[in-house]
């Protein structure tokens, strides 16, 4: 039963626990004991309850069903929180040496919104220190392993999430998304990452309210899990003025829907990016799936001018506001590529913030054009598959050198830069030994976070990649 547990889709198991099918007990005792097994080898999950305080909280859970109390949608599920985000009684480091001993007494709301729909909190999940990179390592922690290849990165900031749930240590996990954080992990873990649009997932204690770069969201091993995920902690909050009205139940819905003559944008490379040829093949084999649920599918490219400059301004700016003091104080203590982003953005004048300003409303106008002549944009998530563990970042794509050290994942802060929905959804595997995983972005028009869902869904269930486990998982 616990080799069926541990991949399970989440719906499937919060159903199960609901009808007293199984306990929530055998729940957790199962995803404790492949976290016991696995995590040393993946190190995924950087801080965890003991076991016996995990399985007093799904004793708990199945008390409350026992006794006929009103419970959540993920009743009984174990969660494990990404590291940025604050976690009231347990330690949250950020990634950070600075935060290595800090224990937040406030819940950030996605914690709040997760546990009260009844996920049962068991530890955290591993990032780059203040989230800074699409490679998960730290100096407290260490690098986490792509479950696929141990040799290889997780990807992103999210990437403890995202191996946790490829490798069976969770059903679901929360995470965040700044230039491609969600949907990176998605894509180099065989799992799927969800940007949902600004103010879908409120930030109410965001230091910049008003700043629509940055989303919390939702990561699965399904694209239904994820909606089930997603409408726990979707819909509005008085204190974020950007949060969209919508409540989360209007994501908890059954995804088909019928795709006959949709129109795909096919963009292989949003227009000109340098991009690894082992990623090209594995996407070019899976646009058949579309073809298969009666689209009509071409290409074309978003027309992308000023993005990169635009979004490197406001990310530098952004990175400014939030570690001037950091970098005052303890700046040696600080990886070099959160100090370049920082030192970027104290280079920048007010013209420049306005021009970048400028061409993210220029660029939002060209993708409402856009999308008057497609449905949906699908193209790579990232340029390269997972890349050597102890390599930083990526320095050369296809002959091209990267400039930065977030160079190599344009076609995830592209999209980000848009403001439009998007999300990873598993696409193929590499020719490598041992093969890698390749994800497929979908991107939606404005708002348009259930359409994108249901596209994603729909994809899924013709290619079926989802159900590829890693090797570790079964070792």
């Amino acid at each position: 039963m616990s080799d069926d547990i541990r991949f399970m889709p989440a719906t499937e198991l919060a159903a199960k626990i609901k009808r007293r099918e199984l306990s929530a007990r055998e729940v957790m005792a199962a995803f404790l004991a492949q976290i016991e097994r696995v995590n040393p080898e993946v190190n995924a999950i950087i801080t965890m309850l003991e076991p016996e305080e995990a399985l007093a909280l799904a004793d708990e859970a199945d008390r409350k069903l026992a006794a006929g109390e009103a419970v959540g949608k993920l009743h009984g599920l174990p969660i494990a929180h990404k590291d940025l985000a604050p976690t009231a009684g347990m330690r949250t480091t950020f990634g950070s040496p600075l935060h290595r001993d800090f224990v937040p007494t406030e819940d950030a709301l996605i914690v709040r919104r997760l546990v009260e729909a009844g996920a049962l909190r068991i530890g955290k999940t591993n990032v780059p220190e203040f989230g800074a990179g699409s490679h998960t390592f730290n100096t407290l922690f260490g690098p986490t392993r792509n479950p696929y290849d141990l040799t290889k990165t997780s990807g992103g900031s999210s990437g403890g999430a995202g191996a946790a749930l490829a490798s069976g240590m969770l059903p679901l996990a929360d995470g965040s998304d700044h230039g491609g954080s969600l949907r990176n992990p998605g894509n180099f873990n065989n799992i799927v990452g969800f940007r949902p649009s600004a103010g879908r997932v409120p930030s109410p204690a965001a230091a910049l309210a008003w700043y629509m770069l940055s989303v919390t969201g939702p990561m699965a091993r399904t694209v239904q899990d994820v909606a089930m995920m997603f409408s726990a902690i979707a819909g509005p909050h008085p204190r974020a003025p950007l949060s969209l009205p919508e409540a989360g139940d209007t994501f908890d819905v059954p995804l088909e829907r019928d795709f006959s003559g949709c129109r795909i944008a096919w963009s292989p490379a949003l227009g000109e990016l340098p991009v690894d040829p082992r990623v090209s093949a594995v996407l070019e084999s899976s646009l058949h799936a579309f073809e298969e649920l009666g689209c009509e599918v071409e290409q074309a490219d978003p027309d992308m001018r000023g993005v990169d400059e635009a979004y490197l301004a406001l990310r530098g700016w952004t990175m400014l506001a939030g570690q001037t003091e950091n970098y005052e104080r303890h700046r040696d203590q600080l990886k070099e590529t959160i100090v370049w982003n920082i030192e970027y953005g104290m280079k920048l004048s007010a013209a420049d913030i306005m021009s970048a300003e400028r061409v993210r409303s220029e660029v939002f106008q060209r993708m409402y054009d856009f999308f008057q002549d497609y449905d949906f944009l699908v193209c790579p998530v990232n340029q390269v598959p997972p890349f050597d563990v102890d390599s930083e970042y990526p320095t050369e794509i296809a002959g091209v050198k990267m400039e930065h050290y977030i160079a190599w994942m344009k076609s995830a802060y592209y999209i980000s830069f848009t403001g439009l929905p998007a999300i990873s959804v598993p696409a193929g595997f590499t020719s490598d030994d041992p093969p890698l995983p390749v994800g497929l972005q979908i991107v939606g028009p404005w708002h348009a976070d259930l359409a994108v869902l249901q596209m994603a869904h729909a994809f899924e269930g013709v290619s079926q990649h989802w159900r590829r486990r890693p090797p570790v998982a079964d070792a």
